[in-house]
């Protein structure tokens, strides 16, 4: 098996995504955190995506290090994750009740086996898969395009009516975003570790099987092409069609320069100018 990885910041203070790689046991993941909407700051600055995502990643990189942690289902690490997340965040003081204040991270772990692959997933982390006839199949759905799709609408919205900077645009959408935020975890939603135990509710685990798989593709939402100019199923295919085509470094590197080219985000509505880029790439 072939194996390259990549985690790349975007334009914010922090890369708030992070890697799983555990090669003994052949797990690995993506975990793509996301900054609470009233503001926390670490000991160091550090932003409540950025520990989220870093606590989850340590959280089962630990377990994934244990001999116990070799035959624990991955929904027991992504729960177990959760949780630490929620006793970090009681432990600095934030009020757990209250969607707002939650750090929180989308999340997708792999493991693979002789003959299937596992997987456990929240969020917005995807898993593309190809096979040798070509085949190209979406294995997670992407939950949070339920709410990103009316906050990029709102966004193409105030594009028309005149607003010209992307910090105009922000405060358009701001309602909208804590309006998605409060859907967390909820059955009209999108699953997400952020401390909330109905998590396991929400969450979606599985496995595949490995006849005729040829590559996977593990990413956070930061590799999702701006221009948009298919489907929004047919968009995600294309991202590990150009990734084979051109490379995994180079498809970032095509992506950022895109997205110079529209820096106030007005071309191509998008909330960040460049969000973190973090991707798997298993060839068998």
């Amino acid at each position: 098996m072939k194996i390259q990885t990549i985690s790349t910041q975007g334009n914010g203070e922090w890369n708030e995504d992070s890697l799983i790689v555990n090669d003994i046991i052949q797990l690995y993941g993506v975990i793509d955190g996301a900054t609470s909407l009233e503001p926390y700051r670490g000991m160091g600055g550090e932003t409540g995506g950025y520990l989220a995502a870093q606590l989850s990643a340590k959280t089962i990189i630990n377990m994934s290090q244990d001999n116990v942690g070799q035959k624990l289902p991955l929904p027991i690490m992504l729960l177990e994750a959760n949780k630490q997340l929620r006793s970090e965040m009681l432990a600095a003081g934030v009020d757990v009740t209250r969607k707002e204040q939650l750090w929180s991270a989308c999340a997708l772990l792999v493991r693979v086996y002789d003959t299937y692959v596992e997987f456990a997933h929240a969020g917005d982390c995807m898993l593309i898969a190809i096979y040798e006839d070509g085949t190209i199949r979406l294995v997670t759905r992407d939950q949070l395009e339920v709410v990103d799709r009316p906050t990029r609408q709102l966004w193409a919205e105030g594009i028309a009516s005149g607003l010209t900077s992307r910090d105009e645009l922000w405060q358009l959408v701001m309602p909208q975003i804590h309006a998605g935020r409060a859907l967390m975890n909820t059955s009209k939603g999108y699953s997400v570790l952020n401390g909330e135990p109905e998590l396991a509710d929400h969450m979606e685990y599985g496995r595949i099987s490995r006849a005729q798989l040829t590559s996977l593709l593990l990413f956070s939402d930061g590799l999702i092409d701006p221009q948009r100019e298919h489907s929004y199923e047919e968009d995600l295919r294309q991202i590990i069609l150009k990734v084979k085509f051109m490379g995994l470094e180079n498809y970032i590197q095509w992506l950022i320069e895109l997205e110079e080219t529209d820096p106030e985000c007005l071309q191509f509505p998008r909330v960040k100018k460049s969000d973190d880029k973090t991707a798997i790439l298993l060839e068998f």
